[in-house]
């Protein structure tokens, strides 16, 4: 049995896009967080569209009438699907999410080694409980594991994120 790597596994993202329309530049912190993000996530992810022969795939990720959108090709721009998600699921842990992020980066100029390490357990786990209620949401549209959940839940915030 031969071993498929991250780079040649039909199912997986070669190329994320985040809709023009919805992005806005952050702060730095938010921008370089997106980039690593993006970056983490062409490297190293799993993700299957169900009734997919396989990719690797483009992603489009854009917000539309109050909706988290999915756009999905393949590398040849043939569709792979549209999935449209409502953000009512998201909209709690996402504000809770920017919150825990903002006195994140408050603290790391005037707080204790402990606190910042308090606040950013606080981080980590929404962002885990929303890459938790993301992979729930996909059930049965497309399967991904968790790293990809959590990477695609930081690009989702960067489209949230109004300056």
């Amino acid at each position: 049995m031969s071993e498929i790597s991250a780079e040649t596994s039909p199912f997986r993202i070669a190329e994320v896009v985040l809709d023009e329309e919805d992005f806005v530049a952050a702060n730095p912190q938010i921008e370089h967080e997106r980039k690593v993000a993006a970056f983490d996530l062409i490297e190293e992810n799993s993700f299957r569209p169900m009734n997919s022969q396989g990719g690797p795939y483009r992603l489009r990720l854009a917000l539309e009438e109050n909706r988290l959108v999915f756009d999905i090709k393949n590398e040849t721009g043939s569709e792979q699907g549209r999935i449209m998600l409502s953000l009512t699921p998201f909209r709690r842990v996402i504000k809770d999410y920017f919150m825990v992020c903002e006195s994140y980066h408050q603290a790391i100029r005037t707080a204790t080694p402990s606190q910042i390490e308090a606040i950013d357990m606080g981080r980590r786990g929404l962002h885990n409980e929303a890459s938790q209620i993301l992979k729930e949401r996909l059930d049965g549209k497309i399967d991904m594991d968790f790293d990809t959940a959590r990477r695609l839940f930081t690009l989702i915030c960067a489209l949230h994120f109004k300056g």
